[in-house]
């Protein structure tokens, strides 16, 4: 059973077609979306459509929940106040060029999926089982917290737009990275392909994209100006 998992696409179509012609050159099983389809980038209908497109499990991330529901933040905790009202602009304008049917399909999508493969047993989320925009940074003690509690074998999240795996205990944390706003030093797009087999595999995957002709839509829609930088070097 092979597994690709993809999460953080915020709206970026460029780098999610382009990491689905890959997943398809991969003889993969199974493709998992952990969320945020939507906010940042310029094409939210466009990737929503996709995904709906491929039939693709999807679970809800914290800004599909604030786009679905029209909230007033997005969940994305930013410390920094000029970073809350970054967010905030393209909090705005995601839930205004959002079609009501792509925001009814954003509302409908469950905050987890736990699939049975062989003797393991996967929980996918967003953030984390605790909260769904709650940070599972590497080697962090919310990460070492959340691996003590949990009755799975594998926790499969994103969020962090970091992309890593990690043994706690006999268990297994994977964090799929980010397709469309990817924030480990280099603009690529990435997601994890996971080999369910006997010994677990799991694999970073990296795929070029143009990512400056997403970052031109940003500019041209007048979306703030670290966003876009963020695009254009992959580093937050």
């Amino acid at each position: 059973m092979r597994i690709a998992v993809i999460s953080d696409i915020h709206s970026n179509i460029y780098a999610l077609e382009k990491v689905l012609e890959d997943i398809e050159r991969r003889d993969v099983d199974l493709t998992v979306c952990l969320g945020d389809l939507v906010g940042y980038g310029t094409h939210p209908n466009e990737v929503i459509e996709l995904i709906r497109r491929k039939n693709i499990l999807t679970i809800m991330g914290n800004y599909d929940d604030a786009v679905g529901f029209e909230r007033m933040v997005c969940g994305c905790d930013y410390p920094d106040p000029k970073d809350a009202e970054n967010a905030g602009i393209s909090l705005g304008w995601t839930v205004e060029n959002t079609t009501e049917e792509n925001k009814r399909f954003l509302r409908e999508l469950p905050k987890e999926a736990v699939l049975s493969i062989g003797d393991r047993r996967f929980i996918f989320v967003h953030g984390s089982p605790r909260k769904i925009n709650e940070y599972l940074k590497e080697n962090s003690k919310e990460a070492e917290e959340v691996m003590g509690e949990i009755g799975y074998d594998i926790l499969v999240c994103g969020h962090t737009h970091v992309p890593y795996f990690k043994r706690y205990y006999n268990k297994m944390l994977i964090n799929s990275g980010s397709v469309g706003k990817p924030k480990n030093g280099r603009p690529d797009a990435n997601y994890i392909i996971i080999d369910a087999d006997d010994e677990l595999k799991v694999e970073i995957m990296y795929v070029p994209y143009d990512y400056e002709r997403a970052a031109q839509d940003m500019e041209e829609a007048g979306m703030p100006e670290s966003f876009i930088n963020n695009i254009r070097t992959g580093r937050a």
